[in-house]
Formats: C-alpha cells, structure tokens, sequence
C-alpha cells in the first residue's frame, strides 16, 4: 500500500503528459501531401436494471474506437481519405455491424476539376442529418442520440456526390446519389429492384463559416449560426420471394423497407462565448408495398391509409469553460418507431469532458436516463445507464 501511496503521483503525471502528446505524421512531396492519424477510445459501461433482470453482458469495457485515418491532397485539385476502425473490423467477423461506428469508416476521392463543383466517390458518410457529419471526436458523449444513430437511416454508403460552396462557405449545397443498403452495400450487390437512394442537403450559416463542430472550443466573440435543411428518397418495391440483405432493415426494420420510403430534416446550431446549442428533427413517411406488410402492426388500410410515420427530435446546450478545461453539456431526445404503435421513446442525457490536451485528450461521461419508452416496438431491460473513459486522438 505505501508502494503505491508513493508511485500514484508518478504514474498520474505519465498518463497525464502520454495524453497530451500529438502524433499526426504528415509527409509533403512537391504537389502531394499525405497525414496519417488516428484515435483510440474506451470506456467502463454501467447499466441500471429493471427489477427481474438477471442479465448483464452490457455492464462491461468496451474498446470503442482503434482508426487508422489517412488524408491525402494533390495540388488543389485531388482529395483522398481513408478511414478504418480496427475495433469494429474485428466485431464485424462476426457479422455485427454498427451503424454508428462501422469497421471500415471512408474509402473515397474527391475529385475538384471543376469550378465551384467537387465530385466526391466511394464509400463515406452521406450528406444527411448535421448530428450525424459532426465527427465523434468533437463531443463530450460516448453515443448519439437514438434518432441519428443509424438504425432509422443510414449515416454512410457507396454512390456520388455533387458538392459546393458559396458566399466564403457560409452556403454549401450537396446531392447525391447511393445504392441505398447503407454500410451493408459493402457485402457485395444492391438488392433485386436494382434501385438507388438520393440525398440532399443545403445549409447556410451566418456571419462566417460553421465547421462541423458542436462545442464552442474557440469562445467565438460573436454569435455564429448555421442552419440545414436535408432530404431523402427511394423506392424498392421487392418482387415475390425476394428479400434484403440481413441487416440491412436495421434493429427497427425501417433503414430499409419493401416499398417507398421518403425522409426529411431540419437543424440549426448556435455558437457564443462558450455556450452552443443544437437543434435536429427528422421525419420518415414509409409507404409499404404490401397491405399485410408488418409496419402496419395490424391495422387495416382504412386506418392506416398505406402510411407508417418514423421521426423524433433532439436538442442539446452546452458550455465550454477554457479554465477549467472542461465541457458540460445536456441533451433531451425523442423518438417514435411507427406512428401506428404504441409508445414514444424519450431519453435525457448529461455528458462531461474533461481535456487533457483539447480535443486531442479528453476524459468522458456520459449518463442516459429513459423517460419513456417504446412499449411494443423496443421495450428496454434498463431505466438508466452510465458511461466513462478516455479518449486520445493523433493529430
């Protein structure tokens, strides 16, 4: 005991000085430039059960996040990135995939031949929904809020996209074109129909430019807004005795339907003196192909007119204080499954970081609480959850 009363004090200073180290390797030859970076995440889960459980696999140590990210530029007129995560690559041999954090995260070029257009190709996160581009790094909560996880759309897919800004990047425009089975169009091909997913985006900020960042790191001296606007279709009527790929429909059944499916959002992000706010909602109109397809949950055609209703919200505040190197933030969320079943999911979570080196280093917390929840579609086993580790990033 008096062994370690005496070393404590050393082996704190050493992990303090280990994340406060930045490690980004960056090459440049002539015309072409490449970074190599990455990060490692983990944490300590803790769930809060209902009375009767007598499971608890998820009160456990996770290893989060172990990426590899590679970014390369030739002159001004060529961009690579590629992007892994060894942690969810080995989980996903097991045919898991994450929506939120899948093994292989970018694999794409960007391609700026053309004036005012940048023509983006390959695998990568898809212009839809400002929560979901916001990289992981940048926020004090271990896990997003349920609606933009993944599971209702999803975040990333092979296809095209068609960007540009305007007015100092204050206005960027996006559209796209996708196979439309999300991080599953990695398996190999589309589904029967053949058909594709189409997505697009404008947003617009003001008074200057609005990075994908949710905290006010830099303690902007004047009020910064942006706000977004996002949309998507497509429509895959399967012929009889044709399926999806497994998984691909999500833990909900609705990433991806037997029928049309159209989606809409709307965001707004506020940045002033360390303060920032968020605001997200989505709204999904599922139009199944058959009458006895189970999203109706039952229902005939005179109640459900042949629509299913998928959507929810979610805002958060935060206050970054520079002195104490610290983050605090609070985020209230909703979510509704199918319109036509019974029970809303509402989850209130607080989260703290504390930096060791800003973004580079931070300890995280995160604790959820469910004040509502889906009664038919997803009842939980748990009231209450907690969340804590450490984050380094080389860069």
């Amino acid at each position: 005991m008096k062994t370690f009363v005496k070393t404590f004090p050393i082996i704190l200073l050493f992990t303090v000085n280990i994340f406060s180290l930045s490690s980004q390797i960056s090459f440049t030859n002539g015309d072409h430039s490449l970074e190599i970076s990455g990060s490692i995440s983990t944490y300590y889960n803790y769930r809060f059960y209902k009375e009767g459980q007598t499971d608890f696999k998820k009160n456990r140590f996770n290893l989060r996040d172990a990426q590899l990210q590679i970014e390369g530029r030739y002159k001004n007129k060529l961009e690579y990135e590629f992007q892994a995560d060894f942690a969810d690559l080995a989980a996903g041999s097991t045919g898991v995939v994450d929506p939120e954090n899948p093994g292989l995260m970018d694999a794409s070029v960007t391609f700026k031949y053309i004036p005012k257009v940048n023509i983006t190709a390959g695998y990568g996160k898809l212009p839809y929904s400002r929560s979901s581009l916001v990289p992981f790094i940048y926020s004090p909560y271990w896990q997003r809020a349920e609606l933009v996880r993944g599971d209702i759309f999803s975040r990333r897919d092979v296809g095209i996209t068609l960007s540009s800004s305007f007015w100092k990047q204050r206005v960027n425009l996006f559209l796209g074109a996708y196979n439309g089975l999300g991080e599953l169009s990695l398996r190999g091909d589309n589904d029967a129909t053949g058909k594709l997913e189409y997505v697009a985006r404008a947003e617009m900020a003001y008074p200057s430019r609005y990075r994908y960042q949710d905290i006010d790191h830099r303690v902007s001296p004047t009020p910064m807004f942006v706000f977004g606007a996002s949309a998507r279709h497509t429509n895959r009527p399967l012929a009889p005795g044709r399926f999806f790929p497994q998984g691909s429909q999500g833990e909900y059944m609705v990433k991806v339907i037997d029928g049309k499916k159209q989606g809409i959002g709307l965001d707004a992000s506020f940045k002033y003196m360390g303060f920032s706010a968020q605001f997200e909602m989505h709204r999904f109109y599922l139009y199944p192909q058959s009458e006895n397809n189970a999203l109706f949950q039952g229902t005939d055609k005179t109640f459900n007119e042949g629509l299913v209703r998928v959507g929810g919200f979610y805002t958060q505040i935060n206050y970054y204080s520079k002195p104490l190197q610290s983050i605090f933030s609070a985020r209230f969320e909703t979510l509704n499954i199918n319109d036509l079943a019974a029970g809303e999911l509402r989850r209130l979570s607080f989260a703290y970081a504390f930096q060791f080196n800003g973004f580079i280093s931070m300890l995280k917390a995160q604790y959820f609480m469910n004040l509502r929840e889906e009664a038919i579609i997803d009842p939980l086993n748990w009231t209450e959850q907690f969340r804590i580790g450490l984050q380094h990033t080389f860069k």
